[in-house]
């Protein structure tokens, strides 16, 4: 059906007001035109202008003349326009996290993605129409999401639906505990996490074998992308550099000797040597704990677990403590022989609840009168009603902050030696990211000059005749290679920007968009537009 003309006349005036850069000739409206991060608009006017006239063009159609419709729709040119919102801006890292500084463990342990579902999360998120790389970071202390998306604003928004909707807590909720970092500041948040500064514990190094378990996971995994891997590879190596060259990781360096201690502090001290220590589970966790209490003279503990050989191993490890092996049909009865009760299992449920616990013999007053419970576990193992319990204590991650608070001092001089190798770090992450801005560049800047010599050498070939000696083609095809890449070499060193030389991001930038001019490379607008065409066909 033809468009008449006061229907297009409308239609102008919509996309004017829905796209600010159609809008060239009006200088006033200079301040609404979405600004590229590298160059200013002015320089996208001539093609913003070419653009809005071929597009205008194929709409200003006549009502008598059904022929001369357009053979791309209005609605497929008006998606094509869409996409100009995003060639102004580089796609963005983003974390939307909740952390043991910002959400309490009911709220988390609900957000929780188990390592065995990260695969599967990383594929849902990327399936959202403004996310192109995702990564899962989630642990006892914090559920981080890493993305890389198309839209800071609406990749934003889709991740925290898509969270609302996997954990049951409304979006208003989560965004209360929310934090968010774009670009650098999340480079940096994920290096101080790696390194150590946003645990509870300084320098804990499980949080770097976590992180390193994130890379693990996401080999093979296709939304784990190119931005997101190196962000988190780089952030390994950082993790390893700060721990080498700092003292970071002296004294307690996790949450299970964090544990130990919290115990420790809540016990009088002459009863260090004589308290009654069980651990139900021999896990990683489980074992820290048995490994410190080892450490601080604690020598008599019972270990509950589902199997024997797991303890039979520790003993094996650990020589000289006084180890003992209970199954977990004894787990309540071996609580009311113990005076200090440590938890980390991965059970999905409590294991103790109000009535298990009231009925127990109390401990003795060389311990306090109080029986400790220090719950290392994330979903809890032990119920916060266990704490009603007249001669109960219950302990969980949150409450590890004592612990860090007795050494602040010590804490804050290690955290500026590391900052200062985070800053260093930083700024080479964010040097080959910005390197990547050019790769599609250079792909095409050689692909342009590739056809141009093939062209030129077969003409020249027709012309020396059909007997022309191998050799001589051959020689003829090295000569003209040769030529191109000559050529080609000062243009492409423009290009490069790996923080080995002096040379600005934004010289490279302009170098970039230069000979996107010159040879009419269209990088920029052609691999958005590839991009969220993708995202449209998934639908």
């Amino acid at each position: 059906m033809a468009i008449s003309s006061f229907d297009c006349t409308k239609f102008e005036t919509l996309l004017f007001n829905s796209f600010p850069l159609l809008r060239v000739n009006n200088h006033n409206n200079n301040n609404n035109i979405v600004k590229s991060t590298t160059t200013t608009s002015s320089k996208f006017s001539k093609s913003n202008r070419r653009r809005r006239d071929v597009f205008l063009r194929g709409l200003r159609c006549d009502a008598s003349s059904p022929s001369q419709l357009p053979s791309v729709s209005g609605l497929d040119q008006l998606k094509t326009l869409g996409s100009d919102r995003y060639t102004k801006e580089r796609s963005s890292i983003v974390v939307i996290g909740l952390s043991i500084h910002t959400a309490p463990v009911e709220m988390r342990e609900k957000l929780a993605i188990p390592e065995a579902e990260w695969s599967r999360a990383i594929g849902e998120l990327c399936n959202l129409n403004h996310i192109e790389e995702a990564a899962v970071l989630s642990t006892c202390n914090r559920m981080e999401i890493y993305v890389l998306a198309l839209s800071q604003h609406r990749g934003v928004k889709e991740v925290t639906e898509w969270m609302s909707k996997t954990s049951g807590i409304p979006v208003s909720e989560i965004c209360q505990h929310r934090f968010l970092l774009y670009n650098k500041d999340a480079t940096q948040h994920l290096f101080e996490v790696s390194a150590g500064l946003d645990s509870l514990v300084l320098g804990e190094g499980q949080i770097l074998a976590q992180v390193k378990q994130v890379v693990k996971v996401g080999q093979g995994v296709v939304g784990f992308g190119r931005n997101i891997s190196g962000l988190f590879k780089h952030a390994i190596t950082l993790g390893k550099r700060v721990r080498t060259e700092t003292n970071i990781a002296s004294g307690a360096v996790s949450v299970s000797s964090a544990a130990v201690e919290l115990a420790l502090m809540k016990l009088p001290e002459d009863s260090h040597a004589s308290a009654r220590m069980l651990v139900i589970g021999a896990g990683k966790m489980g074992k820290l704990v048995i490994k410190h209490l080892v450490a601080k003279g604690c020598t008599k503990i019972v270990v509950v677990n589902r199997s024997e050989e797991r303890v039979a191993a520790i003993c094996e490890e650990i020589k000289g403590a006084d180890i003992i092996y209970k199954p977990l049909t004894e787990m309540l009865s071996s609580v009311s022989e113990a005076d200090v009760v440590f938890t980390s299992t991965s059970s999905d449920t409590p294991l103790f609840l109000k009535d298990d616990i009231k009925n127990l013999p109390p401990v003795g007053p060389d311990v306090g009168e109080v029986r400790l419970f220090l719950d290392i576990s994330v979903p809890r193992n032990v119920s916060s009603c266990v704490a009603e319990v007249e001669g109960a204590r219950v302990y969980n991650v949150d409450d590890l902050k004592e612990v860090v608070a007795a050494n602040k001092e010590d804490r804050l001089r290690k955290a500026m030696e590391a900052q200062t190798i985070i800053t260093e770090e930083s700024n080479v992450f964010e040097a080959w990211r910005d390197s990547l801005e050019t790769v599609p560049t250079i792909k095409k800047l050689r692909a342009y000059a590739e056809r141009i010599r093939g062209a030129e050498l077969e003409k020249c070939l027709s012309k020396m005749g059909e007997d022309i000696p191998k050799k001589t083609a051959r020689a003829v095809d090295d000569l003209s290679r040769g030529i191109v890449n000559k050529l080609l070499h000062g243009p492409m060193q423009h290009l490069r920007c790996d923080g080995s030389d002096s040379r600005t991001l934004s010289e490279t930038l302009e170098n970039m968009h230069a000979l996107n001019r010159m040879f009419a490379l269209e990088t920029e607008l052609a691999v958005i537009e590839q991009k969220i065409r993708a995202k449209q066909s998934q639908k």
